[in-house]
């Protein structure tokens, strides 16, 4: 088999062919999927390889004192032939990996071979195709996590252990100094854990994905913005906890963690940073300074580590094993996110290459992970993740013509009611805007001043239970839409949603499950693009296709400011899951069919993606959704192409079609029409005549079951099929 090693006299770094180790009792033998290179604690280890003598001797002085206690006991010339001898050897590089179960030893009955792995320690968690762990380093993986995550679960109970360790409570807030993969990894944990968080690093971009991440606010040490986080969440009275997970010889951030902890704070060494306390401003403060080590309790116990021999959970309730499997549960679940940590995967093979281009800075990585060459497809293909494409069986209520004028009631009043839906409605003949459902007061009052409303109210029972109301549009937050969407539609009323109609697969099926409770199918939801007249005219010019298209999509989404929901990703979703959904249908719209399967890759570190989707006829699309673009390009452009035609779109301003004959559409003289005041047209001709909703309702459930695919395929990292299910 091969493994990574190095030597640390010379500093050469090599994948070597060596035996493969045997499987011995109370343990199991595991081939790598995925190992996890630790961009701070290995690079650490391979900068010092490289230097002189007296660069090592000066980079670790606890090695040197043990050669002069050694000298002092056995003389100069034993002890350096031991030292010689001990730093020309090879030594092995990894501590973190997932893998499957090849061969499972004796005494050991909770996996069986087959089984996936989370599997830890610098003995036994290598950068090599096999393994073998005992029993208290490696975890089961949970159903439908991916590999490539699982190989986080070292690095997350080490960020684990360190949280624990400061004892956080609901409602306090921590400051976490340094913001490398260990401190994304704590800023997240202490935010699932119901913790305010603000971080501190040089880096703009640790801090912009920190906060994506869940802080509430990140800066430069060395600025007065961390202070000024710190003060306003805390009155000035300063943090409750700060975690140090900074590296480096800078003695700033124990000197930091003093001036913004508050009076008898805890400060937790999680890191490898210096630590010369500053006596008379932990003394004065009453600072109650702790250490992490490692993954937990159980960490350098040969005991429980080599011989399986556990804690009892009456007396160490988190040990390192348990402390991995709490890790990968989170992980499982959502609530913590390793996804955008990965800044670049490496096969196996070019390993020497990757750690040169580390240890040079030509490769700038949070995270980076090796993929291993038979395992790693296997396990990835085995976990590749289906989404369902619902389909509802309903004999719907015969849908009845309305009176005039038809009446309608807002749920929501905030910045895209009141600049796209309303300003459309509120002049409209034939058309009565009824009641206007906020959750506060003001903004309620708000919108019947602005917009005419007859009636105000908090009160969103009210206004489901009122049989006058022919129409509900439910234009709030994210989260809550598919909630707001069921009850609409058991309340019999003729719901218009904005996108996203749902987040999850359970919130769509919550959605469908009260269509066919109540009969009532009649669903519009916000998809605008396919209304708009450029777009429409274009379709048209372009005509009836024959054979596979390819459609490109450029969304260039843009950065979001500061505070904006959008970036409460924990709750609201991501970017894409609230807005993707735009661009799908109007892919889907324009290829005339449903996409059968969904391919996603993104970089770390920002939220651009590119999203593929295959459709039935073998035509493609791809949408590039980026928020690193230039401001002052145009947001969408589209291009397609098929039968020797190709159509294109620049940014709703203008369309061509190129083919026998040239069109070209004159350049619009007033803003972007993106199809809201023809959609709406459309929705409320529906309701007044009882006809066809504009889009079907299983166009509408094939585009979010695709959305929420995308963030199934980036988590799975293999294309995701969408299956047709009951």
């Amino acid at each position: 088999m091969k493994q990574v090693v190095q030597n640390y006299k010379s500093g050469e770094l090599a994948v070597l062919d060596v035996p493969v180790p045997g499987c011995k009792p109370g343990g199991v033998l595991v081939r790598s999927a995925y190992s996890l290179i630790s961009t701070g604690t290995e690079m650490m280890k391979v900068s010092e390889a490289g230097m002189s003598m007296l660069g090592k001797a000066r980079s670790r002085p606890d090695q040197v004192a043990k050669v002069m206690q050694s000298v002092a006991t056995n003389g100069v010339p034993a002890t350096y032939r031991k030292v010689m001898g001990k730093l020309d050897s090879y030594t092995p590089l990894g501590y973190s990996l997932c893998g499957v179960v090849e061969q499972v030893g004796a005494g050991i009955d909770d996996v069986k071979v087959g089984d996936l792995v989370a599997c830890a320690g610098n003995e036994h968690a290598l950068h090599a195709e096999l393994n073998w762990v005992p029993k208290n380093l490696y975890t089961p993986v949970p159903d439908g996590l991916a590999p490539r995550h699982a190989a986080f679960g070292t690095v997350g109970s080490i960020a684990m252990q360190g949280v624990r360790q400061g004892e956080p409570q609901l409602g306090e807030v921590a400051l976490v100094i340094g913001l490398g993969l260990i401190g994304q990894l704590v800023v997240q944990l202490l935010a699932a854990a119901g913790v305010r968080v603000v971080g501190a690093d040089p880096d703009p971009a640790r801090c912009e994905l920190a906060e994506r991440l869940g802080a509430a606010a990140c800066g430069d040490p060395a600025s007065a913005a961390v202070e000024n986080a710190v003060a306003e969440l805390t009155d000035g009275h300063g943090v409750d906890q700060v975690y140090l997970a900074a590296g480096g010889g800078s003695n700033q951030p124990v000197e930091l963690a003093a001036k913004l902890a508050r009076d008898r704070g805890r400060v937790v060494d999680i890191g490898k940073c210096r630590l010369d306390l500053p006596w008379n401003a932990y003394y004065e403060k009453e600072l109650d300074v702790r250490f992490s080590r490692s993954y937990g309790p159980g960490r350098y116990d040969p005991e429980y580590e080599l011989e399986g021999r556990d804690y009892p959970i009456g007396h160490v309730r988190w040990t390192e094993r348990r402390n991995l499997a709490c890790f990968l549960d989170l992980a499982a679940r959502g609530k913590v996110d390793v996804e955008p940590l990965i800044s670049h995967v490496a096969d196996f093979d070019d390993a020497v290459e990757t750690y040169q281009r580390l240890k040079d800075g030509e490769l700038k990585a949070i995270t980076a992970l090796f993929r291993y060459p038979e395992q790693a497809g296997d396990a990835e293909e085995a976990k590749a993740p289906v989404v369902a494409v619902p389909t509802v069986q309903v004999k719907p209520n015969p849908a009845r013509a309305t009176r005039t004028p038809v009446k309608l009631a807002f749920v929501g009043a905030g910045n895209y009611a009141t600049s796209m839906l309303l300003p459309h409605l509120a002049q409209r003949e034939g058309i009565e805007l009824s009641t206007v459902v906020t959750t506060t007061a003001l903004s309620a009052a708000n919108a019947q001043r602005k917009f005419g409303f007859t009636e105000a109210t908090t009160d969103l029972d009210a206004v489901l239970g009122d049989e006058s109301i022919d129409a509900v549009f439910v234009v709030t937050r994210h989260s809550s839409h598919a909630e707001l969407t069921r009850q609409a539609l058991l309340a019999g009323k003729t719901v218009f949603v904005e996108k996203p109609l749902a987040l999850t697969e359970d919130e769509l099926s919550g959605v469908l499950a009260a269509v066919e409770e109540s009969g009532n199918d009649r669903l519009q939801v916000g998809f605008n693009r396919r209304f708009a007249p450029l777009l429409q005219e274009a379709r048209k010019q372009f005509g009836a296709r024959t054979g596979p298209a390819s459609l490109r999509y450029l969304v260039n989404a843009g950065q979001l400011q500061h505070g904006s929901w959008y970036l409460q990703q924990g709750t609201e979703g991501s970017r894409f899951a609230g807005e993707g959904g735009h661009f799908i249908d109007t892919a889907s719209w324009l290829l005339d069919a449903d996409p059968v399967s969904v391919y996603a890759v993104a970089p770390s570190g920002n939220e651009d993606l590119q999203v593929v989707l295959r459709y039935p006829d073998g035509s493609t699309a791809t949408i590039s959704y980026v928020t690193t673009g230039a401001a002052g390009f145009p947001k969408e452009t589209l291009d397609l192409v098929a039968d020797g035609k190709v159509l294109r779109l620049d940014d709703f301003v203008r369309a061509s079609v190129y083919g026998r004959k040239k069109w070209v559409s004159s350049r619009l003289p007033k803003a972007r029409d993106k199809g809201q005041n023809a959609e709406l047209a459309s929705f409320i001709k529906a309701v007044r005549t009882g006809g066809p909703m504009p889009v079907s309702l299983q166009s509408l459930v094939a585009t979010t079951a695709a959305t929420l695919a995308v963030q199934a395929g980036l988590a799975g990292g293999a294309p995701v099929t969408l299956e047709n299910a009951r």
